[in-house]
């Protein structure tokens, strides 16, 4: 959203709500990966407020739309992404898929998927610059997709192939890392059933597309650029300094957040409650300021929205930055979930929801409990921070990790995200005294 005022503005509008009046818009789309110009495969704008929604497909990029003054709409670019595979296709109109592996420049690690439209045989294998076959496997695949994931090792570039029903797919993956002693190969990770659906499938079409989301509640028309870059600094604004430190950002696809939780203000006692007066005040897991140092302060909600309860607010972020609303932390687990695409009911609902999200946020190190670590496939560095809870304690260090948004349930609740030894990402309420950590979201 462009600024925080937009939030004021919602407010300002319901009032023309009551009125029954509408807003006749004209919505225009184009999109790019950091700079270069990107192909929109389709666009769907969702009415977040209304429950509506409309699909254009390219070479269409302009959308007229009728809206109530106030709504929050959703819109979800989608491209086919961009040509770094090779395809040898032996059987025309076969469906089935091999999906270029994510992300690609590999770091790491990187997800693979295939899709197999009946049950039948895989025949796999990976080569590597040289041709040499370094990896081969033959296994029987039941109908469905099929998530693989994949270590690269000291090569620069590997093919991966696989052949089903005399039907072969290739793609190419680029090592970022060759200076490894890692081992290369490849796990399978399970099966998505044949009645779950590609994360671009209410577009009716056989692809895998990758998406990227953004929520605006516009007032007249407008013209927005989707990004679809991830892995980078946000372009333009690769770190940011604010009350004496400075935190690095990460782009998301079309949402910039800071890489770190946010560590402002004077340590008070775990004991202590915070309180609305001229010193912004923090609490250290243990009172301990290296915690603070390692990840970030923990906060109580009043102190992080800075004694206003409107959503959006900037509250304790740095200038031209935020507290992210619920809708926004929902677009962040739809882009970064495997299964679960951005829009998509399963972010409504509340408690562990998705399939991967969180693993794909958590870092490779430092979640101990449980040896419950992620694969940090986004660059979002989520680590372990523990929670002060409302009665001074804290907890669960190495363990979790607990992040307020700036929506409130009621006046003592307000609605938050956690990621723990699971895979996903739980949304949920708990009392605003509770001490969390905090993630900013750059205005839109």
């Amino acid at each position: 959203m462009k600024t925080r005022s937009l939030f004021a503005l919602i407010m300002l509008l319901s009032i023309v709500n009551a009125s029954g009046q509408k807003l006749s818009i004209d919505l225009t789309f184009t999109a790019i990966n950091n700079t270069a110009y990107v192909q929109l495969d389709s666009i769907k704008v969702m009415n977040r407020s209304q429950c509506g929604e409309n699909i254009i497909y390219y070479p269409d990029t302009t959308l007229s739309f009728e809206i109530t003054p106030g709504d929050t709409l959703l819109y979800i670019g989608y491209s086919t992404g961009f040509p770094v595979g090779v395809r040898e296709i032996n059987q025309k109109n076969s469906q089935f898929q091999l999906f270029q592996s994510f992300p690609n420049p590999v770091k790491d690690q990187c997800m693979v998927s295939m899709y197999l439209p009946e049950d039948g045989n895989v025949i796999s294998w990976v080569n590597d610059i040289q041709g040499k076959v370094i990896l081969s496997n033959d296994q029987f695949f039941e109908k469905g997709i099929h998530s693989f994931r994949f270590f690269p090792g000291n090569s620069s570039l590997y093919l991966l192939s696989a052949r089903w029903k005399g039907v072969t797919q290739s793609i190419k993956m680029i090592n970022a890392e060759t200076g490894t002693m890692q081992s290369c190969r490849l796990d399978y990770l399970g099966s998505v059933g044949k009645d779950i659906s590609l994360k671009a499938s209410a577009l009716k079409t056989d692809q895998v597309m990758l998406e990227s989301g953004i929520l605006d509640a516009p007032s007249a028309n407008e013209t927005y650029t989707f990004q679809f870059a991830t892995n980078i600094p946000c372009p333009g604004t690769p770190t940011v300094a604010y009350e004496g430190q400075v935190y690095n950002t990460i782009q998301v696809f079309s949402q910039c957040w800071l890489k770190e939780n946010l560590n402002v203000g004077t340590m008070i006692n775990g004991t202590r409650y915070m309180t609305n007066n001229d010193t912004l005040e923090k609490y250290c897991y243990d009172n301990d300021p290296a915690n603070c140092s390692e990840y970030g302060g923990l906060y109580q909600w009043d102190e992080v929205m800075q004694y206003t309860t409107q959503p959006g607010a900037r509250g304790i972020c740095p200038p031209g930055w935020h507290l992210p609303v619920d809708e926004e932390w929902k677009v962040m687990e739809g882009a970064v979930d495997q299964q679960y695409g951005i829009g998509d009911s399963e972010w409504d609902t509340l408690y562990y929801r998705g399939f991967d999200a969180g693993y794909n946020l958590k870092t490779t190190t430092g979640w101990n409990f449980l040896n419950s670590n992620g694969i940090d496939l986004f660059d979002y560095s989520a680590k372990p921070a523990g929670m002060r809870l409302f009665y001074g304690n804290f907890v669960n260090l190495e363990g979790s990790t607990v992040w307020w948004s700036s929506n409130e349930c009621n006046s003592t609740h307000a609605i938050y995200r956690t990621l723990s030894t699971f895979e996903n990402i739980s949304r949920d309420f708990l009392d605003k005294v509770d001490g969390f950590s905090v993630r900013c979201l750059k205005d839109y």
